[in-house]
Protein backbone atom coordinates (compact mmCIF):
# COMPACT_ATOMS: atom_id res chain seq x y z
CA UNK A 1 0.00 0.00 0.00
CA UNK A 2 1.39 3.27 -1.13
CA UNK A 3 2.57 5.77 1.37
CA UNK A 4 0.53 9.48 1.76
CA UNK A 5 3.66 10.77 0.65
CA UNK A 6 4.15 8.96 -2.38
CA UNK A 7 0.33 9.47 -3.42
CA UNK A 8 0.53 12.60 -3.11
CA UNK A 9 3.82 12.97 -5.10
CA UNK A 10 1.82 10.75 -8.09
CA UNK A 11 -1.46 13.32 -7.86
CA UNK A 12 1.27 16.34 -8.14
CA UNK A 13 2.75 14.67 -11.37
CA UNK A 14 -0.67 13.67 -12.86
CA UNK A 15 -1.21 17.56 -13.19
CA UNK A 16 1.52 17.72 -15.26
CA UNK A 17 1.96 18.04 -19.41
CA UNK A 18 3.48 14.14 -19.86
CA UNK A 19 6.96 16.22 -21.17
CA UNK A 20 7.24 17.91 -17.57
CA UNK A 21 6.31 14.76 -15.93
CA UNK A 22 9.36 13.18 -17.66
CA UNK A 23 11.46 16.25 -16.23
CA UNK A 24 10.35 16.11 -12.34
CA UNK A 25 11.34 12.79 -12.37
CA UNK A 26 14.40 13.19 -13.36
CA UNK A 27 14.60 15.77 -10.81
CA UNK A 28 13.07 13.28 -8.12
CA UNK A 29 15.02 10.29 -9.38
CA UNK A 30 18.14 12.82 -8.84
CA UNK A 31 17.25 14.29 -5.67
CA UNK A 32 16.42 10.70 -4.12
CA UNK A 33 19.98 9.66 -5.14
CA UNK A 34 21.32 12.61 -3.01
CA UNK A 35 19.32 11.46 -0.26
CA UNK A 36 20.56 7.89 -0.20
CA UNK A 37 24.18 8.83 -0.45
CA UNK A 38 23.61 11.72 2.49
CA UNK A 39 21.95 8.43 4.30
CA UNK A 40 24.75 6.05 3.31
CA UNK A 41 27.49 9.09 4.64
CA UNK A 42 25.89 9.47 7.99
CA UNK A 43 25.72 5.88 8.74
CA UNK A 44 29.68 5.36 7.63
CA UNK A 45 30.70 8.34 9.51
CA UNK A 46 28.10 6.78 12.67
CA UNK A 47 30.10 3.64 13.14
CA UNK A 48 34.00 5.63 12.22
CA UNK A 49 33.29 8.20 14.24
CA UNK A 50 35.31 6.40 17.57
CA UNK A 51 37.96 5.37 15.05
CA UNK A 52 38.13 9.09 14.16
CA UNK A 53 38.53 9.98 17.82
CA UNK A 54 41.27 7.81 18.77
CA UNK A 55 43.16 8.85 15.22
CA UNK A 56 42.87 12.42 16.51
CA UNK A 57 44.18 12.00 19.59
CA UNK A 58 47.36 9.70 17.98
CA UNK A 59 47.69 12.77 16.31
CA UNK A 60 48.12 15.17 18.97
CA UNK A 61 50.34 12.97 21.21
CA UNK A 62 52.58 12.51 18.19
CA UNK A 63 52.62 16.26 17.79
CA UNK A 64 53.19 16.94 21.35
CA UNK A 65 56.10 14.57 21.09
CA UNK A 66 57.67 16.66 18.52
CA UNK A 67 57.20 13.43 15.97
CA UNK A 68 54.96 14.77 13.88
CA UNK A 69 53.78 18.60 12.87
CA UNK A 70 50.50 19.79 12.05
CA UNK A 71 49.31 19.31 8.65
CA UNK A 72 49.22 23.02 6.93
CA UNK A 73 46.29 23.03 4.25
CA UNK A 74 47.91 25.84 2.51
CA UNK A 75 50.26 23.21 1.47
CA UNK A 76 48.43 20.80 -0.50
Amino acid sequence: MPSTATVTMVKMLETLPEGLQERALEHLREYIEDIREDMQWNESFAHSQSKLVVAAREARKLIAEGKSTPLDPNEL
